[in-house]
């Protein structure tokens, strides 16, 4: 969990999505993390956690629905959204927290 701190306390904006592998809903949404991620390029992260391998932190963060989505900034979270995103309405969201 301290390497979770140290990740989510950045200035730049986190799109963290708890996905699992093995459903086809969450699975599809890895092309439209590679599109928020090239559109973002260095200011902004986008991270894919899969519940299976981190368990115990999508339990923290009372990840129930797949895939969930959540936007921190400086430590705190100031987005979340349980189900599928476009790409367009990520990015937008993401330079909404760009100083």
């Amino acid at each position: 969990m301290s390497k979770f701190g140290e990740l989510i306390d950045d200035k730049l904006p986190l799109l963290l999505v708890f996905y699992n592998e093995n459903e086809d809903i969450s699975s599809s949404i890895h092309p439209v993390l590679k599109d928020v991620a090239a559109a973002m390029g260095d200011s902004g992260k986008v991270i894919k956690i899969d519940t299976e391998k981190n368990n115990k932190l999508s339990d923290a963060l009372r990840v129930r629905v797949l895939p969930t989505l959540m936007i921190y900034k400086l430590g705190e979270m100031v987005w979340r959204q349980s189900g599928e995103q476009d790409a367009n309405t990520l990015i937008s969201l993401m330079q909404d927290h760009i100083d």
